[in-house]
């Protein structure tokens, strides 16, 4: 089929979300009926005795395999080759209206044990006892389409590119993922009959089209290995870090990401930058409040700051201050008192970009400092209409923010269960270290230290950037006409 012309880098986005939306396993995955069970049971189906390399739930294999029928019958865990093969149009199909990078698809055998006649976007096969995967893998699309990956000289080329789980009602694997780039002509694939019906050229928008309006003649094991592919050519794409823990950060048992559910902005150094000229300021009104109204010698609101995390959790913690909320407002109306309409000014270019992120994500704004003081920057800022609300020190409790419990009152807030679908801007390595503890997602914004001078570098975020505008570079599926969002990302 001749496939709509839309370029595959550009698609991967709206795609991915598309099938993270539309295609669960459960709803897509119904039991063995009753004539395939007789047949399976008789050993009729194709392959029907063949040994296969069954494990159990973390990929370890089990000493004697399994015949094929007894893993579809009793649906064991094994292992299986999925394989994306890319296709970079020929010169004849160019000429016939073809675009670019395509999928090859396979229309499965009404004679297979599982899925019969169905579309699969990652074909591949079950790997035999004490059969290597990439053997495998190279095997299959030799044997069901014809394409040579193995002999010197080959113009296709193969890799592997992660591993990954996959379980419904009917077959539990772990699937290792490859991608084939297919540079032949369409009209030289070769199916084999008791295996394939015909091998399909679709693009991305294809698949996506196709898959929700008749989501039933999708495998969906291969739709699931299809996102996930799409995810990982996205992270590639992006540069984003691989970090154990998430979904995502383990190439060995890969998973999708939940879509973001909320993006947690700092305020100060972080939405703006003006060589830390409020955070002087700041600075400056704490150590004369702590000097003028707590009688502390200069250079003690440090101290407190460095000890307890906080001057005000200091001043409360060692009784210089009473412990009431009269006193901490009256602290916190005194120390942020600060000429911010002198000190910032109106971003268009950071206008822009909320206006431009996706309006189904909420935005908030995550702060250590007070209410007030941040409604003033994003006023100052021309930013205060696009973000759900302020979190801001008396929202945790006055914990430091650098704190799990301030992590998991602002999820309380923003009404997030999963951690791994909160996305995080910060300028501290110390509260990203703590959203890498709780699980969010973080982005270290600015990479020169306020306190030392020097560069800084976080191993808990998932992107370094200089400023808050680079965002769309590193997380465009949080933008309108970006989004991947299989979790997607």
């Amino acid at each position: 089929t001749k496939a709509t012309a839309t370029p595959f880098d550009v698609l991967i986005f709206a795609v991915t979300a598309a099938l993270a939306v539309r295609w669960s396993a459960a709803k897509h995955s119904a039991p063995l009926d009753a004539a395939l069970i007789e047949r399976l049971k008789s050993g009729e189906t194709l392959d029907a005795n063949e040994m296969v390399c069954t494990v159990d739930g973390n990929n370890v294999p089990t000493k004697a395999g399994a015949q094929r029928k007894y893993v579809r019958l009793n649906n064991l865990w094994h292992r299986a080759t999925y394989t994306v093969i890319r296709h970079e149009c020929g010169e004849e199909e160019k000429g016939g209206g073809c675009d670019s990078v395509h999928i090859l698809v396979q229309k499965r055998s009404t004679q297979k044990d599982y899925c019969p006649g169905k579309l699969d976007p990652a074909p591949g096969g079950v790997v035999g006892f004490g059969e290597e995967c990439f053997e495998n893998a190279k095997r299959e699309i030799k044997e069901e389409m014809g394409i040579d990956v193995s002999s010197p000289g080959s113009p296709h080329t193969i890799r592997k590119l992660f591993t990954f789980p996959y379980q419904d009602d009917r077959v539990r694997c772990w699937g290792y993922l490859y991608e084939v780039q297919y540079n032949g002509e369409l009209g030289d694939i070769r199916c084999q009959e008791e295996e394939v019906q015909e091998v399909l050229q679709f693009s991305l928008a294809d698949i996506k089209k196709r898959a929700q309006d008749e989501p039933e003649d999708w495998m969906p094991d291969g739709l699931h290995a299809l996102k996930l592919y799409l995810q990982h050519r996205h992270d590639r794409k992006v540069g984003r870090r691989l970090l154990h823990g998430y979904s995502s950060g383990n190439l060995e048992a890969y998973g999708l990401r939940p879509k973001p559910e909320a993006i947690f902005f700092d305020c100060d150094d972080c939405l703006y930058f003006d060589d830390w000229e409020v955070a002087k300021h700041l600075t400056e009104k704490i150590e004369e409040w702590c000097v003028k109204h707590a009688g502390l010698p200069e250079g003690e609101a440090y101290r407190l700051y460095k000890k307890h995390g906080t001057a005000l959790r200091g001043l409360l913690a060692e009784g210089h201050m009473e412990h009431c909320d009269d006193a901490i407002d009256r602290y916190l109306k005194d120390v942020h008192d600060l000429p911010i309409d002198d000190l910032l000014e109106p971003d268009e270019e950071l206008q822009q970009m909320l206006e431009d992120m996706d309006p189904s994500i909420p935005k908030y704004v995550f702060t250590a400092s007070a209410r007030h003081h941040a409604e003033r920057c994003l006023q100052a800022l021309g930013v205060q209409n696009y973000f759900e609300d302020i979190i801001d020190v008396r929202s945790v409790g006055l914990v430091t923010k650098h704190s799990d419990e301030a992590f998991r009152a602002a999820m309380k807030i923003a009404g997030v269960k999963d951690p791994e679908a909160c996305v995080f801007l910060d300028d501290s390595v110390k509260n990203i270290e703590a959203a890498r503890r709780i699980g969010w997602r973080s982005i270290l914004v600015g990479r020169v230290g306020r306190d030392c001078g020097k560069p800084i570098s976080s191993e808990h975020s998932e992107h370094e950037i200089d400023r808050i505008h680079q965002l769309p570079d590193v997380h465009p599926e949080l933008f309108t006409g970006g989004s991947d969002s299989v979790g997607f990302t």
